[in-house]
């Protein structure tokens, strides 16, 4: 007796089954292959694989043929492959060995072994993102050094353009939190110093913190969060739209023409907002000294003029710059990671505001290690 389908013929006679299988035996074949193979049955005795007729086959038919003889196999029968091709043979003796191979069961894993792994992940994560931000601040430094050595090669539109989005335009914001900041901790320090008799002292603790740390500190972490995400947003909106692909294929740099631009604008931003956000501060903590201290706005004035030292002053305005342009780094590096969605752009953009503000951190942390150290 014999039945036919579709690349499989199925014989019975006194010999036992035979199945000729025949044609395509490849993944896009399976779905109709697999209903047919299942309802062949086995019954002991003999069975016979004839593979001569098979064009083609890859790893999912070499599987169905193999779990075809197992299945046989299993119903008492004695099954023979004949008739495959050398390349057939290698791919189903392969199959064959991975089936048979034991499945090694690993015991399962406590909580103390699952936190290690992902310590040891993160760990491996941020080593790859610090690598991946020193490779491109090195390729940045170089883009800076050549446009320095060739001015004309600076886009001092795109650069004023930038000036005014990430400085002028940020006045505002900056000015409230820095004056808001100054009011809270003249009102802060004065309550907890007034248990001492040392409320005058309100306005050493206003000047230096203010001078030295907060102002350059609030304004920096607005500024990533307000300007640097606005970067990875920009960029990764051209690299979902190919802009960037297109613009390499026409012979621009996208460093030249989209980083650089930028990071000189925060180079040069960062510092002046930082002035303004100190003058807002100290402003703020006039303010409410005036109405908590009982004091005049001149002496106000000449009690900072006499406790706050002129490199608290410095201290603050030379980190500015440099965290400028780590800001902007950052930002335009996690834009130009943006791969395939507006999904990538969301999450590139949250990370740039983290790494940013992390950066920030650590570095006002070394500054102020250096200048503990030099006794500044």
């Amino acid at each position: 007796m014999t039945e036919r389908s579709d690349r499989i013929a199925t014989r019975r006679d006194e010999n036992g089954l035979t199945l000729t299988l025949s044609g395509d035996w490849t993944i896009r074949t399976a779905d109709g292959l697999d209903r047919t193979l299942r309802a062949v049955e086995g019954a002991g005795g003999r069975a016979a694989i004839d593979l001569s007729g098979i064009e083609r086959m890859d790893t999912t038919g070499a599987w169905l043929i193999e779990r075809t003889k197992r299945a046989l196999q299993d119903g008492g029968m004695q099954v023979e492959l004949r008739g495959a091709s050398g390349d057939h043979t290698i791919l189903l003796d392969r199959i064959e060995t991975l089936c048979t191979e034991p499945v090694e069961h690993l015991p399962p894993s406590s909580g103390l072994a699952r936190f290690l792994n992902r310590v040891g992940r993160g760990t491996i994560d941020a080593m790859i993102e610090a690598r991946d931000l020193l490779n491109f601040l090195g390729i940045t430094t170089v883009a800076t050094w050549r446009s320095i050595a060739h001015p004309g090669r600076i886009r001092f539109v795109s650069l004023v353009s930038h000036l005014e989005r990430v400085g002028l335009n940020a006045m505002p914001i900056v000015g409230l939190l820095a004056f808001l900041i100054g009011v809270v901790m003249a009102y802060q320090g004065a309550d907890q110093l007034r248990a001492f008799g040392a409320e005058i002292y309100t306005v050493n603790l206003l000047g230096i913190s203010i001078l030295r740390e907060m102002g350059i500190l609030m304004t920096a972490i607005m500024i990533a969060g307000r300007s640097g995400s606005a970067f990875t947003a920009q960029i990764g909106t051209m690299q979902v739209n190919e802009e960037i692909d297109a613009m390499r294929t026409i012979g621009l740099d996208p460093i030249e023409v989209l980083v650089l631009p930028r990071a000189y604008a925060l180079f040069i931003a960062l510092p002046l907002l930082t002035v303004y956000a100190d003058f807002m501060g100290l402003l703020g903590g006039a303010t409410m000294s005036i109405l908590i201290l009982d004091i005049t706005l001149q002496q106000y004035i000449e009690r900072i003029r006499e406790v706050v030292p002129i490199w608290a002053f410095w201290v603050g305005l030379i980190k500015a710059p440099v965290f400028g342009f780590v800001i902007a780094l950052v930002g335009c590096r996690e834009g130009l990671k943006v791969r395939g969605s507006a999904d990538s752009v969301g999450r590139q953009t949250t990370k740039s505001v983290v790494v940013s503000i992390f950066l920030v951190m650590a570095l006002d942390a070394i500054f102020s290690i250096f200048f503990s150290a030099v006794g500044v």
